[in-house]
């Protein structure tokens, strides 16, 4: 029997060409690609089975291994009218009060809901704990001021209300809020403290992904090296400026990428910044104890837009990228 046509009903559309030398399957390709429309693999394979996703004008099984230079073109249906339900998530709250509320988020966690993607994310899980949330502009996003990406964890910001909520956006605007990260990054940094001012934008080759650019938007990244291993280093970083992406473009542009970032580099490209007596063990960390990239949000510091008092909370290092440096720290001496 043929299937329906699948002109009806697309709520938007999606080109995209492989820019990678793996040949990967192509579900795995995209469900790396971290996109906002393809939150999860599941949905990503309902779109294959029903063919919603072809190569080259071609319908494909989620086995096909895509090589560079694919044209992915991927339908993206029109979602059932969704209401936002409250989830009973556990979450990690660091701070609170009446205004505000900081969660510690979990790496894996997406932050607000998005067509293909409506239950298990921050916004699910904070309808739940708080009582009242800002409205925003999106209303699939209540309470949201600012954003990490899926697989980034750490220190996010909530408002409870519609003036905190302005109030906090003009204070990232203003760049009024201190954000330090963590980092692990490939390879050693030299020198290993200083400043990345970039133009950074759109990369024009691929759309969903950000880059450096001879003109744009100025993009200001301050690191220092605070621990150095043979095949890289943990790096703490503050943002000047949060362009979306912006440390991960940053590093691995000066090709020392963010440790398992596959989105904005490669094992092989990670490996190649590795000395040969440790590629075995950073290869070891890649495959069983680092299923993300190695990068969280470590500190926030801002003066609280309403009672004017200094609010400075940290999150530790989570279990994941601890484990890491742990075998590291057993592995070498510590320089």
């Amino acid at each position: 029997m043929e299937k329906e046509n699948l002109r009806d009903n697309i709520d938007s559309d999606i080109t995209l060409v492989v820019d990678s030398e793996e040949h990967v399957r192509i579900d795995k390709y995209l469900a790396s690609l971290e996109l906002e429309a393809l939150h999860s693999r599941s949905f990503i394979d309902r779109l294959l089975e029903d063919d919603y996703i072809t190569v080259d004008d071609a319908i494909v099984k989620k086995s096909y291994p895509v090589q560079k230079g694919d044209i992915i073109h991927i339908r993206i249906p029109v979602p059932p009218d969704k209401d936002i339900v409250a989830e009973n998530i556990e979450l990690k709250f660091v701070y609170q009060d009446e205004h505000i509320a900081i969660v510690d988020k979990p790496a894996g966690m997406v932050v607000h809901p998005a067509p293909g993607h409506y239950e298990g994310t921050l916004v699910n899980a904070i309808m739940y704990h708080l009582k009242t949330l800002s409205k925003s502009d999106d209303p699939l996003r209540p309470g949201i001021v600012h954003r990490l990406d899926k697989d980034t964890s750490g220190l996010i910001i909530v408002a409870k209300n519609d003036f905190v909520h302005a109030k906090l956006k003009n204070l990232f605007h203003n760049h009024e809020i201190e954000k330090i990260y963590i980092a692990y990054t490939m390879g050693n940094f030299e020198p290993s403290e200083g400043s990345i001012r970039t133009y950074y934008g759109r990369n024009p080759r691929n759309k969903r992904k950000m880059a450096v650019l001879e003109d744009g938007k100025l993009a200001i990244t301050h690191y220092e090296v605070i621990e150095r291993y043979p095949g890289f280093d943990v790096t703490k970083i503050y943002l000047e400026t949060g362009r979306t992406h912006q440390i991960r473009v940053h590093f691995s542009f000066f090709h020392h990428p963010v440790m398992g970032d596959y989105y904005y580099s490669n094992k092989k490209q990670m490996l190649n910044l590795v000395p040969d007596q440790t590629k075995k063990l950073i290869r070891h960390m890649l495959r069983h104890t680092l299923h993300r990239q190695a990068l969280h949000a470590h500190q926030l510091s801002f003066i609280h837009p309403i009672t004017n008092k200094m609010i400075s909370v940290t999150s530790p290092i989570p279990p994941d990228m601890d484990n890491v440096l742990n075998i590291a720290r057993k592995t070498f001496y510590y320089k």
